[in-house]
């Protein structure tokens, strides 16, 4: 019999297609990394795990502004962003009524008559600016917030690198941020150093220097981690 005479019998459907459960399991897979709380001398205090894309819950919330000694690393981002168009969501205040020092032991205050703050060493620590820290939701599982003096309806509004930041007033406790973006900043703790980086900018930082305003910067000759007071 010729060799060209060899005939095959079809392909089973099966192997031809995949099939609709298998591709199901696959879409449900999700990441997950630790969140790790681990205090000042190393020794690791909590565990977590989230998936990339879960929202921080009271817990964490809890965890990040109650464990003073502590330092919260928080998981990496994901590689790619599965929201193009990320909203955050109001959640609450988590701090209230504080003060901001820089590491030259200077207090961040409102200029007298501006929508600026500028740091000075104060006397009385009564003439520093008071804030309030409101939380909202991230899906890359870092805390964004926002800084408000309080009492008022001014919210610290993030700028260009090397220019003031400013005051911006709101009607009220925006529900939802989309555009304005500005007004957000990812909270990160480093044992007692606080630092505040734009989400609309993330290579810049709130910081202070002698002879200038309150600023965005990168980092060197600025200073960008601030001591949080609590005054209640």
């Amino acid at each position: 019999k010729s060799f060209y005479d060899v005939s095959y019998d079809p392909l089973h459907e099966d192997c031809m297609s995949l099939s609709t459960s298998e591709t199901s399991k696959t879409s449900q897979l999700t990441f997950k990394e630790n969140v790790v709380v681990v205090a000042t001398n190393g020794k690791i205090l909590k565990k977590r795990r989230l998936s990339l894309n879960q929202f921080i819950t009271d817990d964490d919330l809890e965890a990040i502004t109650n464990d003073a000694e502590e330092e919260i690393m928080k998981p990496r981002s994901a590689a790619y962003n599965f929201s193009g168009n990320e909203k955050y969501n109001y959640m609450r205040i988590i701090k209230s009524q504080f003060i901001l020092n820089d590491n030259l032991n200077q207090s961040i205050i409102q200029q007298p008559g501006g929508n600026y703050l500028m740091a000075a060493a104060l006397q009385n620590l009564d003439d520093a600016a008071k804030f309030d820290m409101g939380a909202y939701t991230s899906e890359d599982s870092k805390l964004p917030v926002t800084l408000r003096i309080s009492k008022t309806r001014l919210f610290v509004s993030a700028q260009n690198e090397d220019e003031p930041v400013l005051l911006k007033e709101m009607p009220e406790t925006p529900k939802t941020i989309r555009d304005e973006t500005n007004l957000l900043f990812f909270w990160e703790r480093h044992g007692t150093k606080n630092y505040f980086t734009s989400v609309a900018q993330p290579k810049l930082f709130i910081a202070t220097q002698e002879q200038k305003l309150v600023h965005m910067a990168r980092g060197q000759p600025s200073i960008t981690d601030f001591q949080i007071l609590e005054t209640q």
